[in-house]
C-alpha cells in the first residue's frame, strides 16, 4: 500500500516523541490523536519515535492524547532533551519495586501465619493494587470498549486469579509484567539511540561572516552563500564548498571512513564532519534541512518505519493469534469442568494461565527491534539502508553484479608502463610527453601529467601545440618538434620495428591504451595507460565469496580483452564486456531469472536502470551525490566498496536473528501451553514464559548493535 503523497497545501507538522514505550501504546496514542476533531490524519513511526500530524493540533493536545504513557512531544527541529532519569527512579519502576517488597513480605507471612490469613491476603492485594495501578487503569478502559490488547488480557488474568483465591500468583504476575514492560521500553530506547546519535552529529549553531560582521547563529537561519568560519577542532555545521584555507577533515560520521580527508579550496565538506587542523572558510551550499546528514537522518527514519516482509507477516499472524489464544483460554476453562467433571477453580486457573502465556508481546517486537537496531548501526558506519525490505533482500543475495568503471576501478586512466626506445631516459620521455600534454584536456593527457608530478619532474616548456584529431598532438620542445599519440599517428612516417609492434599488441591485449612519443625521424618512447583496479577491490571480491556470495559478475562497456584482463585481476566469477546501458539491464534480468536475488553495485547515475531492476541496488559515493542516495536501495556513503561485505554480513545476521526471535517468541509459549495437559501450567510459569520470550527477543536483537566491520 503506497503512502499518501503530500503536497504543499497539506497542513502537516512533524514531532519527535519521548517516552513512547511499546507497540500497543503507540497504536493507542495514534488512535487518540485521530479522535481530535481538527486532525485529518496521522502517521506514527514507532522505530524513530516520531509522528506526522495532518491538520491542526497543539502540543498540549498531543501530550494529553499520550498522557496514559507519559509521552512528551517536541517539534521536529527541536532536539529532544536527554532522558537521564535513572532506571530505578522512574515512577513505574518504583511502584514495581514496592510491589516486589510486598510480595516478599506476603510470602514470609504465608509461611508464618498461613496463606489464608487476612493479613497475608491484604499484603498480596496491596502489591497487586500498587504494582498494577497503571495496568488496571488501561485494562478496565479497554474492557469497556471491548479492545483486547495485552493489558486487557493481563487485567482479566489477574482479576480471575483474585476471584479464585490465587492472590500470591496474581501479585507475582503484576510484578513480572511490569518488569517485562520495563525491558521492552529499555530495548527500544537502546535501538533508538542510533537515531539520536545521528541527530547529535551536526552542531546547532554556526559562525557566519556576512560583510564585515561575524555572528554566531542557529543553523536554521543560515542562508545559501553565507561564509561559514570553522576553527581547528570544530565540527562543520553545514554542507558547503571550501573557499579559503586547507585542512584534514574527519568524515567518519558521514562516510564511515576512519582516515581523514585533505580538503583544499573547491572541495566539498559535509555537516557533522570534524575539522582537525587548519582554519577553514566555507561557502554554504545547502540549507540545514537539505544537508547530507539531514537527508541520512530522514531516510533512516523512513526506513525504520517501513515494515519488512517478515514484520508484515508477524503483524498479520498476531492479528489472528490474539483472538485464537483468547478462544483457547475460554475452552480450557470451561470444557473440562462441563464435559469431563474437572474442578472449575482448577481449570479456570489454567485458562487464566493460557491467557497470560499467550500475550503476543514478544512476537510483535521480534522483528521491529532487530530492523531498527540494524539500520541504525549501518547508518553510523556509513551505510544507508532505505528500508527493512532491502535489509532482508540483501541478506538473501546469491549474486552481486558490479559496474566496472569507477566502481571496481578508479574510473580514470593511470600510466602503467614507460618504455625507452632510444637513448632517452624514462624521465625524459615522461617530461617531454607531459610538456606536450599540458595543453590538452584529454584523460590520457591528465594521466601523463599526474605521472610527471608523482615522479617530481621539473616542468619543461612546450611551444606551438597542435591537436591532431583522434590521433594525438604535436609541439616543439627544446627546439625540436615532437609527436605523441596512437601508433596510427606514426604509420607511414616511421618504420616501427616488429618488436615494438609486438609489444604494443601485447599491452593492448591487456586492456592498455598505448601512446608513442617521437619525432618524424625517430621513436623515443612508448607510454601505456589503463584504468587501474581500485586498491582493495580484489580483496573485497574474495571476501564476498568467502561469506557466501555464489557468483560475482563485472559488467563493462570496454572491449573483451580489457574486460577479461581486469576481471582476472579482480577474481570475479564472470565478466560481461562491450555492454551498452540497455545490455547491462538485460544482463541483470538474465541473472535474476537464473539465480533469483541479484544486487547491482554502481555509481547511481549511469547505472540507474540496472540499479532499479536488480533485487537490491547499491550505489557508491552517496556522500557526494544526491542521485546515489535517491536511486539506490542502499548507499555506501564513502566512494569505495570497503563496507560492502559488512553490509552483507549485517543483513544476513539480521535475517538470522529475526528467525531466531520468532522461534523464541512462539517456541517458549508452545512449551508453556503444553504444560496445560498435565495441569502443570501456573500463572507465574506463564508470565515467566512470556517475559522470558520478550527478554530473549530483546537481548538477541541488541546483539546487532555490536556488529562491526571485519577487516
Amino acid at each position: 500500500m503506497r503512502r499518501k503523497v503530500l503536497t504543499v497545501e497539506d497542513n502537516q507538522n512533524v514531532y519527535r516523541l519521548q517516552g513512547l514505550s511499546c507497540t500497543n501504546c503507540a497504536a493507542k496514542f495514534e488512535k487518540n490523536i485521530r479522535e481530535i476533531d481538527t486532525v485529518d490524519d496521522v502517521q506514527l513511526n514507532f522505530g524513530a519515535s516520531k509522528i506526522t500530524v495532518h491538520g491542526e493540533a497543539t502540543i498540549e493536545q498531543l501530550e494529553r492524547a499520550g498522557a496514559f504513557d507519559g509521552i512528551k512531544v517536541y517539534p521536529e527541529r527541536q532536539r529532544t532533551p536527554e532522558n537521564n532519569v535513572p532506571f530505578w527512579k522512574k515512577r513505574e519502576n518504583i511502584t514495581a519495586g514496592i510491589a516486589l517488597i510486598l510480595i516478599i513480605a506476603g510470602y514470609m507471612l504465608s509461611f508464618q501465619i498461613g496463606e489464608k490469613s487476612p493479613l497475608t491476603i491484604g499484603t498480596f492485594g496491596l502489591a497487586i493494587l500498587i504494582g498494577g495501578y497503571d495496568l488496571f487503569k488501561e485494562g478496565f478502559k479497554n474492557l469497556t470498549k471491548l479492545r483486547f490488547d495485552m493489558k486487557t488480557l493481563m487485567t482479566i488474568a489477574i482479576i480471575g486469579a483474585v476471584i479464585i483465591g490465587e492472590w500470591s500468583e496474581g501479585a507475582v504476575v503484576v510484578f513480572l509484567f511490569a518488569l517485562s514492560e520495563a525491558l521492552e521500553g529499555y530495548s527500544m530506547d537502546k535501538a533508538r539511540n542510533s537515531i539520536r546519535s545521528l541527530m547529535d552529529i551536526a552542531p546547532n549553531r554556526a559562525i557566519i561572516r556576512r560583510g564585515n560582521e561575524t555572528i554566531e547563529m542557529d543553523v536554521e537561519d543560515v542562508r545559501i552563500g553565507d561564509v561559514m568560519l570553522i576553527k581547528p577542532g570544530q565540527k562543520i555545521a553545514m554542507d558547503g564548498e571550501v573557499t579559503g584555507g586547507q585542512t584534514s577533515v574527519n568524515q567518519a560520521a558521514i562516510t564511515g571512513e576512519s582516515i581523514p580527508v585533505h580538503k583544499v579550496p573547491g572541495d566539498e565538506v559535509f555537516a557533522g564532519t570534524l575539522n582537525e587542523e587548519g582554519f577553514l572558510e566555507v561557502s554554504v551550499t545547502k540549507r540545514a534541512e537539505d544537508t547530507t546528514i539531514a537527508k541520512i537522518i530522514h531516510l533512516v527514519e523512513e526506513a525504520q518505519a517501513e515494515k519488512a516482509p517478515s514484520q508484515q507477516f508477524v503483524d498479520r499472524f498476531a492479528k489472528y493469534y490474539t483472538p485464537a489464544i483468547m478462544l483457547v483460554a475460554v475452552l480450557t476453562a470451561i470444557i473440562p469442568p462441563l464435559f469431563f467433571g474437572g474442578a472449575w477453580s482448577e481449570w479456570v486457573y489454567s485458562g487464566l494461565a493460557v491467557l497470560v502465556v499467550g500475550c503476543p508481546c514478544a512476537l510483535v517486537i521480534s522483528t521491529p527491534v532487530a530492523i531498527v537496531t540494524a539500520i541504525g548501526n549501518a547508518a553510523r558506519k556509513g551505510v544507508l539502508i532505505k528500508g527493512g525490505i532491502h535489509l532482508e533482500e540483501t541478506g538473501r543475495l546469491k549474486v552481486v553484479a558490479f559496474d566496472k568503471t569507477g566502481t571496481l576501478t578508479e574510473g580514470r586512466p593511470e600510466v602503467t608502463d614507460v618504455v625507452q626506445l632510444s637513448g632517452m631516459t624514462e624521465e625524459e620521455v615522461i617530461g617531454i610527453a607531459a610538456a606536450i600534454e599540458s595543453f590538452s584536456q584529454h584523460p590520457l593527457a591528465a594521466a601523463i601529467s599526474r605521472k610527471a608530478a608523482t615522479n617530481k619532474l621539473t616542468p619543461i616548456k612546450a611551444e606551438g601545440f597542435k591537436s591532431i584529431t583522434g590521433m594525438g598532438a604535436e609541439a616543439t620542445v627544446n627546439g625540436a618538434k615532437y609527436y605523441i599519440g596512437s601508433p596510427a599517428l606514426f604509420e607511414g612516417v616511421i618504420d616501427i620495428p616488429e618488436t615494438v609492434l609486438d609489444r604494443i599488441a601485447g599491452m593492448q591485449s591487456e586492456g592498455k591504451t598505448v601512446m608513442l612519443l617521437g619525432t618524424d625521424q625517430e621513436l623515443h618512447g612508448l607510454v601505456a595507460a589503463a584504468d587501474t583496479v581500485r586498491k582493495g577491490s580484489a580483496a573485497i571480491i574474495r571476501k564476498l565469496h568467502k561469506i557466501g556470495i555464489k557468483k560475482t559478475v563485472m559488467l563493462t562497456g570496454d572491449n573483451q580483452a580489457t574486460g577479461k584482463t581486469i576481471g582476472r585481476q579482480l577474481g570475479v566469477s564472470e565478466t560481461k564486456a562491450e555492454l551498452l546501458p540497455q545490455d547491462k539491464l538485460d544482463a541483470i534480468k538474465a541473472l535474476k531469472k537464473e539465480h533469483g536475488n541479484v544486487a547491482m553495485v554502481g555509481d547511481g547515475v549511469n547505472d540507474a536502470p540496472a540499479l532499479a531492476t536488480s533485487s537490491v541496488g547499491i550505489a557508491m559515493g552517496g556522500a557526494g551525490t544526491d542521485t546515489a542516495i535517491e536511486t539506490a536501495d542502499i548507499a555506501l556513503m564513502a566512494d569505495d566498496l570497503d563496507k560492502l561485505p559488512y553490509t552483507m554480513e549485517l543483513s544476513r545476521k539480521t535475517l538470522s536473528i529475526i528467525r531466531q526471535n520468532v522461534v523464541f517468541a512462539l517456541g517458549l509459549k508452545v512449551l508453556a501451553l503444553l504444560l496445560v495437559i498435565p495441569g502443570w501450567l501456573t500463572l507465574w510459569i506463564a508470565i515467566f514464559a512470556d517475559m522470558g520470550a520478550t527478554l530473549l527477543v530483546v537481548l538477541n536483537s541488541l546483539r546487532l548493535i555490536r556488529t562491526k566491520y571485519s577487516e
